[in-house]
């Protein structure tokens, strides 16, 4: 494969031709080979954080091939090998096991029996197993799975044709034929489970980068027959963080620091965490110290991180969501970087506004936008057939496979991408008051329920947390519709946007402080980040206009009353009131692949008051009062 050159996006490296992924390119198909195939000018990215949590030294990209004839030069990028290896005549109908020593340089496969040279087409099925390989299908074996007579049984020809027959339709017109004893099948049937099983066929432990016999695992799952462009094909496990600053500005011994410290107010300030009274014991010390309250609020953020490493160590690198809420929450508690750039901003209402403004208003805390944002997403490695529980050894899903399958990885393939988004906090007191009501609470615990007893739980709750709280569910929710908003409000597509639910509230004496908080941003894989629409759209009176838009367009569904009154949708029925017509986005927004989502939580039905019930009951009664009667 190393006279085969074509392009794809570095970002696509990762998500969805990383490292086992299959990519279908002007009629070609070929797998992304491991790591030990990337080019050693792979370029470093550096996000110590996530290094941490994925325990790897580093993180590389892809190097950028440029164009033209300096593409040919000496920069390559990470390998694909052509998979799978049987395929087809569309003119003849001959197949052909295509070898890597007759590849040449930018040119397809074509068959050579035929005087058009007709470019060869890849077979639409393969087989995949729970631990993770992929091979082609004996198809020899396949065609004379059903031999009749003497001749047939005996044969031992890997001349093979893919005919459609005109008799039949779908998979029954499709059969593969010996050309030298005639015995044949056709595909009827082969998505059916354990078929190739029952043909007595064993998955060889293999995948198709591997050359040699000795990498050959010793695999006793049964091999599974898909299609290849199939969904269940592959399952990437992605990793993502933003580039936090830190706070490089204190020092043990810095005079500044020490008054702090030492001051009176010290340790009241720290054990209040977000309450009403941290705020004036900040105040109080930022005045008598004579430091900006930023400065206070940083130093407390880094002791309780400290605090948090030593005493839950494997939950503090687990959980990057600490540092980021603290630094989306707390503008100014890290300093501005060229790589991260927050400020605090307002919706912009006063007593002037009608009531509907000022009940959203009281709903949020912080509004803070970011004019620019780094994030690095890392490729841990792959699953086939069914996706990971999260344990890593496949007891309840798909095996993780490493994107280094020969020894233990030092580094991971990953991308850095810039750009810019909105972070809205809503109220804590609010929030809490809200999650104590005895519906919000029964109703939360019946998804719990379906979320227990998925196979996605444990990946779930990485997220979510231990236990899965009313505010995640909500907060995840408007995150959803806010994005769907925002692709009318500021120029994106929603596929563009992505979602950072900040919904955990730690056990008390933690001295981390409870989340309730979404970051909604785009991010683009050059160094100039995007154009400044979210920033705008963050801008008053923009943000409290978008945030009523969404709350009154999440009232109605095309899909009413069956999407409302759902008592479980989608996936292990880990959705309520949820669907494609309302709420669900495309899979690269959402980081909990478009589960544990209820529109019944955000505005409320009869039964169950919604978080922000009271703004839509508001902004109803003002719409009815401003319809003039004849």
């Amino acid at each position: 494969m190393r006279n085969i050159r074509r392009k794809v996006r570095r970002a696509q490296t990762i998500v969805p031709f990383g490292v086992g992924g299959i990519l279908d390119l002007r009629g070609e198909s070929f797998v992304a080979g491991d790591i030990r195939g990337w080019p050693g000018n792979a370029e470093l990215v550096e996000s110590p954080r996530l290094a941490r949590k994925l325990k790897v030294a580093q993180f590389r990209s892809a190097p950028v091939i440029p164009s033209g004839k300096a593409a040919h030069a000496t920069r390559v990028g990470p390998s694909y090998v052509r998979f799978p290896k049987w395929l087809f005549c569309p003119k003849c109908r001959e197949m052909q096991l295509w070898l890597t020593d007759r590849e040449m340089r930018d040119k397809q496969p074509t068959c050579g029996r035929c005087a058009g040279k007709s470019t060869l087409a890849p077979m639409r099925f393969i087989q995949v197993c729970r631990a993770g390989h992929m091979a082609d299908i004996d198809w020899r074996r396949w065609a004379h799975s059903r031999s009749e007579g003497h001749a047939q049984r005996q044969c031992q020809v890997d001349r093979l044709r893919f005919v459609a027959t005109p008799e039949s339709s779908g998979l029954d017109a499709l059969r593969v034929i010996c050309a030298v004893c005639r015995a044949g099948r056709n595909l009827a049937g082969i998505s059916q489970k354990n078929i190739l099983q029952k043909m007595g066929l064993q998955c060889p432990g293999t995948h198709p980068w591997q050359s040699e016999a000795d990498e050959a695992d010793s695999c006793e799952e049964p091999p599974q027959a898909v299609q290849r462009g199939a969904s269940n094909v592959y399952f990437p496990i992605t990793h993502s963080a933003l580039d936090i600053p830190e706070p490089s500005e204190l020092t043990e011994d810095d005079e500044a620091t020490q008054n702090i410290v030492n001051h009176r107010f010290w340790p009241y300030y720290i054990d209040e965490g977000d309450s009403p009274m941290a705020d004036h014991f900040r105040e109080a010390i930022a005045e008598e110290c004579e430091v900006p309250e930023q400065f206070v609020e940083a130093l407390r953020r880094r002791q309780t991180e400290e605090a948090t490493a030593t005493s839950y160590p494997d939950h503090s690198e687990d959980d990057l969501s600490i540092a980021e809420w603290t630094a989306l929450s707390v503008p100014g508690s890290v300093a501005n970087s060229d790589t991260f750039s927050v400020r605090r901003t307002h919706l912009g209402i006063d007593h002037e506004h009608p009531e509907s403004m000022r009940k959203l208003d009281s709903n949020i805390s912080a509004v803070v936008v970011a004019d620019r944002v780094r994030e690095v997403r890392a490729l841990e490695g792959f699953t086939r057939y069914e996706p990971s529980s999260g344990d890593g050894e496949g007891s309840e899903g798909g095996r993780i496979v490493s994107v280094d399958t020969r020894s233990r990885t030092q580094w991971l393939p990953a991308i850095e991408t810039y750009g810019e988004g909105i972070f809205i906090a809503v109220d804590e007191d609010r929030l809490s008051t809200w999650e104590r009501l005895p519906s919000v609470r029964d109703w939360t615990e019946r998804i719990e329920r379906n979320l227990t007893a998925s196979y996605k739980a444990d990946r779930l709750r990485e997220k979510s947390g231990p236990k899965l709280l009313p505010r995640f569910v909500m907060l995840h929710t408007l995150a959803h519709h806010f994005i769907r908003q925002l692709s009318y409000d500021s120029g994106y597509n929603a596929a563009s946007l992505r979602e950072r639910v900040y919904a955990r509230s730690h056990a008390p004496g933690s001295g981390l402080p409870a989340q309730a908080g979404v970051f909604v941003y785009t991010a683009a894989g050059d160094a100039e980040g995007t154009l400044g629409g979210l920033v705008r759209q963050g801008q008053p009176p923009n943000l409290a206009e978008t945030l009523i838009r969404l709350l009154e367009s999440a009232q109605w569904c095309s899909q009413d009353p069956l999407c409302a009154d759902s008592t479980g949708r989608s996936l292990a029925n880990l959705n309520r009131a949820a669907c494609h017509a309302c709420t669900l986005l495309p899979e690269t927004c959402c980081e909990v692949d478009n589960s544990l989502l209820d529109r019944t939580l955000l505005i409320g039905d009869g039964e169950i008051p919604g978080f922000f019930r009271g703004v839509i009951q508001a902004a109803l009664e003002e719409s009815a009062g401003a319809v003039e009667l004849p």
